[in-house]
């Protein structure tokens, strides 16, 4: 149970490797400490102890006395490179959701989640409040939702429509696979102006960007109406049932009258085992804590859908990589 009560120094360790950018300084072979301390910026006996607490996570393997290189487990803390997880660690640790989950105790007397001093604001709303952060915070989920943009595309048939809209879809990452998979589909990424930022890179790299319309806009207001499908990935997750439910509503008025709400999100098993509880239970009170947001079962989902009026269609099971929970395009038709 010690151990346990120690997880945060691993996860510190990872934030400030990834902060220093020591996989990038190491990709290109074995470096001596020292030089490794002019670099990065940093005390060259302090970094030599950080490299030898990231040789025991099996980040970098220490050559002998002075000298350090970068085993392949460690080559996802470097920056652009296709597996990357650098950006997705760096959001995870971030300083500003560390500081929310101090506030645990507190959460599961209330209910509530953590708000960070002075504002009244929840973690993830002060975020995005903070172009530096926020820029962090979407670069972690772009990066998170490359995981599995591909698997969406390929696990539901989406060619059936004319037109989608990717609600709150970020710089396009999961929209570019969709379309990619479909090619006569036509679609609308809507997002906020600084989410869409890094959109018509991402768009054109897919060779799409000349099916995709990219509209700005707030997520609190719903997007073009008419669409035949409109795809809310990791949206919903992030807000208790009220908000969620006034999402939807909002939402539901801008279908085409035959058209679908597609979730792309997890659904929790109602009882987990304990393998389970490491990929579900963690990531739901993470929700609560952050954003006052929860993950749900199918049962949760149909009731949500249900109170915002639509009727809970097929749920599509996405395949991921091993260690991530299971995601599902859950679909969804306006009750008539």
């Amino acid at each position: 149970m010690s151990q346990i009560a120690l997880g945060f120094v691993p996860a510190r360790i990872l934030y400030s490797a990834a902060e220093l950018g020591i996989a990038d300084a190491l990709a290109n072979g074995p470096r001596d400490y020292e030089s490794l301390a002019k670099e990065t910026g940093t005390d060259p006996g302090a970094l030599r102890r950080l490299l030898r607490a990231l040789a025991g996570l099996g980040v970098v393997r220490q050559l002998d006395t002075d000298r350090f290189s970068l085993t392949e487990f460690g080559g996802r803390l470097r920056s652009g490179t296709p597996d990357s997880e650098r950006d997705d660690i760096m959001l995870s640790t971030a300083p500003e959701l560390w500081a929310a989950w101090g506030e645990l105790t507190a959460v599961v007397r209330s209910g509530e989640p953590a708000r960070a001093p002075g504002t009244g604001r929840t973690a993830y709303e002060a975020m995005q409040e903070q172009p530096e952060v926020s820029a962090k915070l979407r670069a972690g989920m772009a990066q998170a939702s490359a995981l599995f943009a591909t698997g969406v595309a390929e696990a539901y048939d989406f060619s059936r429509f004319r037109t989608v809209v990717d609600y709150g879809g970020d710089e396009g990452t999961l929209i570019a696979a969709v379309l990619t998979a479909a090619p006569d589909l036509r679609a609308v990424l809507y997002d906020r102006p600084e989410a869409l930022e890094r959109s018509t890179a991402t768009l054109s790299a897919a060779g799409v960007a000349d099916r995709c319309e990219v509209v700005e806009g707030d997520l609190t207001s719903p997007p073009p109406s008419g669409a035949d499908a409109c795809v809310l990935n990791n949206i919903v997750r992030d807000r208790g049932d009220e908000k969620a439910t006034e999402l939807l509503r909002s939402l539901r008025a801008g279908l085409a009258p035959t058209g679908r709400i597609l979730l792309v999100e997890t659904l929790m098993p109602p009882v987990l085992t304990p393998d389970e509880s490491a990929a579900y239970g963690l990531t739901d009170l993470n929700n609560l804590v952050f954003a006052g947001g929860r993950e749900r079962t199918r049962d949760e989902y149909a009731a949500l859908l249900a109170a915002a009026g639509f009727t809970l269609g097929a749920t599509v099971r996405v395949p991921v990589p091993t260690g991530m929970p299971d995601y599902h395009v859950i679909e969804a038709a306006p009750t008539s």
